[in-house]
């Protein structure tokens, strides 16, 4: 039986044909047929309802610092939330608006990718000398800590051996100046390639190494559409109406049918800004009282449990290090 991580990559290579080797501290998931989103994007709505942990994330950048204030009396919660709102209040005027608001959670996601990957790092790093070697990796992900090893024991297996050198192009991508080894300052490259533009190419190619089966360097809307085994999509589905509206209104921008590689990206790699301005819109409808379209300190202290929540409310996901994240942003 294959380990945990693999079976977790191997069934993302088959949703999407790109498979990422996140492990589950990362949060990496993928909708359901199409596309890549963040943790931050897959965490944002669960059956069509907000999601109040990921205010607490977008707020804090920390999944510790989610946990903590989970477990604060109000009070105490409210104290700590008064100093952030200082913050967040870039230009002193008292007030935080929807642009200071999203530059604080563009900063919030941008420590919860720092955080996530120097979890996964600290999984993967055998010798504990704070970076890992391509063998380290291996040896966590498949149990075996020979690549010659691990080719051997899926020689049978195109998909898996697919997997092994997708894995093996984003490590490289990674690997920055090409010493076989990530350090802390090239791992979050690796763990969450959608994030970092530099990793933006091999995530194309795979994609479209998987999914272009006509090999004209275009993907088509069947191309799109079509499951893992490349069977075509059943037209008569709601779910095929939804994503044939997608494909034609979101992403084929020159309206050709087809998507060239600009157009790819778009589907391929999660727009942040446009996340963190949702969050934004969010977080102002639900404590703007006054409807002034921004929000004063105390509005935001009075809303603590949409901000960060605390133990009288069960808002929140984590914390250990409040202070070290909150000084950072």
């Amino acid at each position: 039986m294959l380990p945990k991580v693999v079976v977790l990559v191997f069934i993302f290579s088959f949703v999407s044909g790109v498979p990422h080797t996140h492990n589950s501290k990362s949060g990496m998931k993928e909708d359901v047929e199409h596309g890549f989103y963040t943790p931050r994007e897959n965490k944002h709505y669960k059956e069509g309802k907000h999601e109040s942990n990921f205010d607490h994330e977008s707020v804090l950048g920390s999944h510790d610092a989610a946990e903590e204030f989970d477990h604060l009396p109000p009070e105490e919660s409210k104290k700590r939330l008064f100093s952030l709102a200082l913050k967040m209040d870039a230009n002193g005027d008292k007030y935080v608006d929807k642009n200071e608001l999203v530059n604080w959670v563009l900063k919030s996601f941008k420590t919860l990718t720092e955080e996530e990957a120097m979890d996964e790092l600290e999984d993967e790093d055998g010798d504990e000398d704070g970076k890992v070697t391509w063998e380290e990796h291996i040896a966590e992900t498949y149990g075996m800590y020979d690549e010659d090893t691990v080719l051997n024991h899926v020689k049978d297996s195109p998909d898996e051996l697919q997997m092994l050198e997708n894995d093996r192009e984003l490590f490289n991508a990674a690997d920055l100046n090409g010493d076989g080894i990530l350090e802390k300052s090239e791992y979050p490259g690796y763990s969450h390639p959608e994030e970092f533009e530099h990793m933006h190419q091999v995530l194309y190619d795979q994609a479209m190494r998987r999914r272009d089966k006509d090999k004209d360097g275009f993907m088509s809307f069947d191309e799109f559409m079509a499951d893992h085994h490349g069977s075509p999509p059943v037209p008569t589905t709601e779910h095929y109406a939804m994503e044939k509206d997608r494909f034609t209104k979101d992403l084929d921008l020159n309206g050709d049918k087809k998507l060239d590689k600009e157009e790819m990206l778009l589907w391929l790699i999660p727009n942040n800004v446009n996340t963190a301005e949702s969050e934004a819109d969010h977080l102002i409808e639900s404590s703007d009282t006054d409807k002034d379209g921004k929000l004063s300190i105390q509005e935001i202290v009075d809303h603590h449990d949409v901000f960060v929540g605390s133990e009288a409310t069960d808002f929140g996901e984590q914390l250990q290090n409040h202070h070290k994240y909150t000084d950072e942003l």
